[in-house]
C-alpha cells in the first residue's frame, strides 16, 4: 500500500457539522445512543449478526462458527441482541429442546452497515497494519 493512501486524513475541519449538532453529539442524544453503538460495535455481536444474515442458526452452530467465543459469552451476546430486538429466539419443544436464533427485521436492517464496515476493514487492513508497525517501531525506539 502506498504512503499516500496510508495518510488519508479525515480531519474534523473538513466536517460540515454545525455548533448545535456538535453540542447535541455530546449531550443527551449521545448518551442515549451510546449503549446501541456499544452493542453494534461489539465484535461478538457483529460476528453473530453476520452469521445469522445467512439464515437461522442453532446455538451449537454459532459456537462452532465463532472461534474463541466461550459458551457464556455467546449466551450473553445472544441475550443482549435479543433484548435489543436484533435477533429472535425460537424454542422447539423436542428432547432436548431445539433453540434457533434468527435476525429480526431490525437485525436485517443492520446487515448492510455491518457488511460495509467489514468491507472497509478489508480494504484498509494493509494501511492499518502498516500504521501499527510504524507506531510499534517508534515505541520500541523511544
Amino acid at each position: 500500500m502506498d504512503h499516500a493512501q496510508e495518510r488519508k486524513n479525515l480531519s474534523p475541519s473538513h466536517s460540515h457539522v454545525t455548533a448545535e449538532e456538535a453540542a447535541a453529539i455530546h449531550g443527551p442524544i449521545c448518551r442515549s445512543v451510546t449503549p446501541v453503538l456499544n452493542r453494534v460495535g461489539d465484535k461478538w455481536s457483529m460476528l453473530i449478526v453476520m452469521l445469522l444474515s445467512n439464515g437461522p442458526k442453532r446455538f451449537s452452530e454459532l459456537k462452532r462458527a465463532i472461534e474463541g467465543i466461550s459458551q457464556r459469552m455467546l449466551t450473553l451476546s445472544l441475550r443482549n441482541l435479543e433484548r435489543d430486538g436484533l435477533i429472535s429466539r425460537h424454542v422447539t419443544p423436542t428432547i432436548p429442546p431445539r433453540v434457533d436464533y434468527e435476525l429480526t427485521e431490525l437485525g436485517i436492517s443492520l446487515r448492510e452497515p455491518v457488511q460495509g464496515l467489514g468491507a472497509w476493514a478489508m480494504a484498509h487492513i494493509d494501511c492499518i497494519r502498516a500504521a501499527q508497525e510504524r507506531y510499534d517501531k517508534a515505541q520500541d525506539e523511544a
